[in-house]
């Protein structure tokens, strides 16, 4: 069994993590950085990649990356709203409103 090498990296130059699949682009979370937090604002996987949890893979390593960071996140993102929710240990991240 052929196992694929899956990868996420923050992309800075375009404001976006990426998850990537053999080496092709399966999809991204948009953001935008804030002083002290970041905004995510989109989350997009390519038909051809979806079912596969990859949103999930790419959600936890944003999330894992912004806590590295000491930043906090504010999911404008349903998909990543619900990922946090589903998520609890990743709740503590989540800006207070207005913050």
């Amino acid at each position: 069994m052929i196992r694929e090498v899956i990868e996420v990296a923050d992309n800075p130059e375009e404001s976006r993590y990426e998850i990537r699949v053999d080496g092709v682009l399966a999809g991204f979370a948009d953001y935008r950085p804030r002083p002290g937090r970041i905004v995510i604002t989109h989350t997009e996987i390519g038909e051809e990649f979806g079912g596969r949890g990859l949103g999930g893979t790419l959600v936890r390593e944003a999330l894992d990356s912004a806590r590295a960071a000491g930043l906090t996140v504010t999911p404008l993102c349903g998909f990543v709203a619900e990922y946090i929710r589903r998520h609890p240990e990743y709740q503590e991240l989540v800006a207070e409103p207005g913050a």
